[in-house]
């Protein structure tokens, strides 16, 4: 077994882990550990022993784990190593796929007689690009009674996918301000009178608020038994529920953005071989491609093996880009919804549960080797009026290298951003950006795209 240097999970512990009884993440030397308390022992084993664990791991259900100390009173595991990512940076199919690995993890878990003790997106994770269970310890022994998680299922996967769908594309971010998933009752008020023709959400959002509104009055306790066939019923009716949840057609401005560009054929394939050209001296194995759109200059580096996380705030663009990963079955580019300008922020008790991008960085083993960032720093500047040096010093807190992209400001995109809005923006010059970024970064290349008012660079953080 792998030697650990402190047996009894000392190092530093996982902020938001004390929410589990039953066990404790922390990391050491870069890497996560989860050591499992004395009390949740006998429940691990007859997880790891009933064979369980073995299925889940064979359908790509669960992050593999080594086991590094066995004793009596203490159990450490060294889990596969996986990126954190939230369910407000998920787009509407990361949920669902998300929702429906959770289901079929509990009906797997009912064969062996056991059950899923909690149903929060925060135990699932995406492994290439699959959604995987983090949690070893979220599991309990089968008792005849209703599924512990049921509600909190509903709350967190069932309800932001129904109001993303029925309401409005932005309403998944609802989850950033309740972290513990969203009122049934305040969902039931949003949703429109047609989701009620939808059976399932009949049943388990609207039907189910009202339920908890009954007991909740009466102060009732409910003592009711449930068969594990009852159970099961159950969670093919949720499983079959999500499953028919689908999102309507929407559009947004950068939806079909490369449909609807200033480039010509050749200055957009020139800008391709540049930055292909770059890639080639750099090799980087971690890529953060900030502005992605759907994803076609990030596949310049996830195709070569880098392992590419793929950011926009166009939760359609991302959308798009995570159907056609799963579509081509690729495992090195993951697509996230984020925006730049107004960034995840840390939340939960203490702000200290669910942490910031750069706070993610310190935990990812090796770092960011690079960001790609095109067609983004006239939005930066000139959209929300973010100054040069401050997003050179944000992207130098978390990558080594950038590749960015400078538009001048006779470019066409930027002349309709002014269109209809006062031109403040006397120090948008390429000297000033370039001034700016030298501050934290030494400039290696520049190359100006053929046939446009733009300019590519590639800079190494300054050390």
């Amino acid at each position: 077994m792998e030697e650990i240097k402190k047996p009894m999970g000392g190092g530093l512990e996982e902020s938001s882990s004390f929410r589990d009884p039953d066990a404790r993440v922390f990391y050491q030397d870069g890497e996560v550990y989860r050591k499992i308390n004395p009390k949740y022992i006998k429940t691990y084993k007859k997880f790891m022993d009933s064979g369980l664990y073995k299925k889940l791991a064979s359908n790509g259900l669960i992050v593999e784990h080594k086991e590094i100390k066995i004793c009596e009173d203490e159990i450490i595991i060294k889990p596969e190593q996986v990126f954190i990512s939230y369910p407000w940076e998920w787009c509407f199919s990361e949920l669902k796929d998300a929702a429906l690995a959770t289901l079929e993890i509990q009906k797997i878990a009912l064969e062996f007689d056991m059950t899923l003790k909690d149903a929060t997106p925060f135990n699932i994770q995406f492994l290439d690009n699959k959604p995987v269970l983090i949690d070893t310890s979220s599991f309990e022994e089968f008792k005849e009674k209703p599924w512990a998680a049921y509600r909190q299922f509903c709350e967190n996967f069932l309800a932001p996918l129904a109001l993303i769908a029925y309401t409005d594309l932005n309403l998944g971010s609802l989850l950033l301000g309740n972290i513990n998933g969203l009122s049934l009752e305040l969902t039931s008020k949003l949703l429109p009178v047609s989701a009620k023709f939808n059976l399932g959400l009949f049943a388990h959002i609207f039907i189910h608020s009202k339920m908890q509104d009954k007991y909740s009055e009466n102060k009732t306790e409910v003592k009711a038994g449930m068969s594990k066939k009852q159970v099961l019923n159950i969670i093919d009716n949720l499983y079959d529920t999500v499953l028919s949840i689908k999102l309507y057609k929407y559009k947004t401005e950068w939806g079909e953005y490369y449909s609807n560009t200033n480039y010509t054929d050749d200055s957009f394939k020139a800008k391709k071989d540049i930055i292909d050209n770059f890639r080639c001296k750099m090799q980087p194995k971690t890529v953060w491609d900030f502005g992605c759109n759907t994803g076609i200059f990030s596949r310049i580096f996830s195709d070569n093996g880098s392992k590419v996380t793929a950011f926009d705030i166009d939760k359609l663009a991302i959308e798009r880009n995570y159907n056609e990963v799963k579509a081509n079955g690729e495992k090195n580019i993951f697509p996230l919804v984020f925006d730049i300008a107004n960034p995840s922020p840390a939340l939960g008790f203490d702000n200290s549960e669910r942490k910031t991008l750069k706070e993610r960085v310190k935990n990812l083993k090796g770092g960011v080797d690079l960001i790609l960032a095109l067609a983004l720093i006239h939005h930066l500047r000139i959209t929300y009026s973010i100054p040069f040096n401050r997003i050179a010093k944000y992207f130098s807190e978390i990558s080594k290298h950038l590749i960015i992209e400078f538009v001048d400001k006779k470019d066409s995109k930027i002349q309709t951003m002014l269109l209809n809005r006062e031109d403040i923006f006397d120090d948008y010059t390429k000297e000033n950006f370039e001034n700016s970024f030298k501050e934290f970064y030494n400039i290696a290349e520049i190359k100006p795209i053929p046939d446009t008012k733009r300019t590519l660079y590639l800079m190494e953080k300054k050390q």
